[in-house]
């Protein structure tokens, strides 16, 4: 996986060189593994590339035993999701969107509980250190 595409506030790159769906389901086991069990929101923006990355994680975190109760949200906006992590007290959250970039981009912004913003930098060191289920 490119190291480029973890940046300061969001995972972000090019769709599909720099991140696409295979990236997106590593980076959902890792996350699955980092919050171990909860509530989860998972949503994406309007982009074209955003229901397939979204897929992936819904596919990768719905498989993980029945140890989440996922909020499926779907086309939303970044204030709609970050609300409803806060709202339903979930442990995280995922929202597939590469917010003000050209088109040819995508990316995840991920939240922790209180929709506390993890960095790129930090779903790195969560990709590195913590065993996938």
């Amino acid at each position: 996986m490119n190291q480029s595409v973890f940046r300061s506030y969001d995972i972000r790159g090019r769709y599909p060189d720099e991140l696409d769906e295979g990236a997106a389901k590593e980076i959902a086991a890792s996350l699955a593994g980092h919050f171990k069990s909860g509530k989860i929101v998972i949503a994406h923006d309007a982009r074209l590339s955003s229901p397939g990355l979204y897929r992936a994680i819904l596919d990768t975190f719905t498989t993980r035993d029945m140890r989440f109760k996922i909020h499926d949200v779907g086309l939303a906006t970044t204030p709609m999701f970050y609300f409803l992590v806060n709202n339903l007290e979930a442990v995280g959250g995922i929202m597939v969107t590469a917010s003000h970039n050209p088109k040819e981009y995508n990316g995840l912004k991920i939240v922790g509980p209180g929709a506390a913003v993890l960095s790129g930098k930090e779903v790195w060191t969560i990709l590195q250190s913590t065993p996938t289920f």
